[in-house]
């Protein structure tokens, strides 16, 4: 919706970006106004900016209106009526974040809760997939922990789906994704507060959450054995460098793998109290490479896959700040296409650039 700069409040989210003079953005979309952001909105003189209807913490977004003209200017969403993305997937995150909190003072994990949280989400994203590359925005530093478990939930079954399970398959795989950091309720709130890294005995006590969590779920009827197992496993790496059991290669499960690597993913892209977050692709590019090993490859390839063979006409945008789009992908590049400079109708290989790398998929 269209907003004055004097409505704008702190928790709003920018729906497109904000531009001065230069051709990178003053405050890129998707970007969770704080007094910062409106210190600057106000510097740079910006009288007028689109943000989403749903706040950062999932509330509904009620400017004040001082006229019938700027009541008529709050317009509807691009779905129309129907609610959007993001008015599903922040009220989701806040009701995780209650159920957390009710694990946390010893109450059991209501699976069907569950279940009833994340499969409208899924289906919104498996009709378009592009709210994939959005899923890192809208987290901050304090409410990290129950954005990751929505978004690994997401990721986790659009996953699957892309390996080619089956429906029923895809959703215990969004049931896995989603408890997969229960057992975090049972770790000290100092230690999940903390803002500098955690000492090694302070780690030890982190690494009990995938044994914790399978005992907060393994009698239910309502998850498969092999969810369970991925709520067990999903710390356990390809080459036994994982844990709890430091399993190697076939001994871990494939739902494992896939909430492993989506679980990775999500954390690396995301902000977090004492790391920044990076771009997709650059993170994309880092599991290829740096993490090779760690995950079986058809795991690899298939989350490339999954996020980083974009179509033809898909416009984005670049690290030197350029737009652009992408007109053709070569085999083994999803991440690095041939991109087409909307200013300059210049043709760039991204595969033989190093400094150069997709920063966002433009909706």
């Amino acid at each position: 919706m269209k907003v004055y700069r004097d409505e704008a409040q702190i928790g709003c989210i920018l729906e497109e970006d904000i531009m001065g003079m230069g051709t990178s953005p003053i405050i890129p979309k998707n970007t969770v106004l704080n007094e910062e952001h409106i210190k600057i909105l106000q510097a740079f003189n910006i009288k007028e900016l689109l943000v989403e209807k749903t706040k950062a913490d999932g509330s509904l977004f009620k400017p004040m209106q001082t006229s019938s003209k700027k009541e008529n200017q709050d317009n509807t969403t691009k779905e129309g009526n129907s609610k959007s993305f993001i008015e599903i997937y922040l009220p989701s995150v806040q009701e995780f974040k209650k159920e957390f909190i009710n694990w946390q003072s010893g109450m059991a994990v209501n699976v069907a809760k569950m279940r009833e949280l994340m499969l409208p989400l899924i289906q919104v994203v498996e009709k378009n997939p592009k709210y994939l590359y959005s899923l890192n925005q809208y987290s901050d530093k304090q409410d990290y922990m129950y954005h990751h478990a929505v978004a690994v939930s997401i990721l986790s079954a659009m996953l699957g789906r892309k390996l080619g399970l089956n429906k029923g398959q895809v959703n215990q795989l969004a049931l896995a994704g989603v408890l997969a950091d229960c057992g975090m309720s049972k770790v000290s709130t100092i230690i999940l507060k903390k803002e500098k890294p955690l000492t090694e005995s302070e780690f030890k006590e982190v690494k009990q959450h995938t044994v914790n969590g399978y005992k907060m779920i393994k009698d239910t009827p309502l998850l498969k054995s092999e969810t369970k197992l991925a709520i067990f496993q999903h710390h356990e790496r390809f080459d036994g460098t994982g844990y709890p059991s430091s399993e190697k290669n076939e001994r871990i499960h494939l739902f494992s793998q896939i909430v492993g690597i989506a679980d990775v993913f999500h954390a690396m892209t995301s902000e977090r109290i004492y790391r920044s977050k990076q771009p997709i692709f650059k993170v994309l590019d880092m599991i290829s490479k740096d993490l090779f090993g760690k995950f079986d490859i058809k795991v690899v390839n298939g989350l490339l896959q999954l996020l980083g063979d974009l179509r033809t006409g898909t416009i984005v945008k670049l690290s030197n700040g350029e737009k652009g789009e992408v007109v053709f992908t070569k085999e083994n590049y999803f991440t690095k296409p041939i991109v087409k400079i909307q200013e300059s109708g210049q043709l760039l290989d991204l595969s033989k650039q190093n400094e150069i790398f997709i920063t966002e998929v433009v909706n």
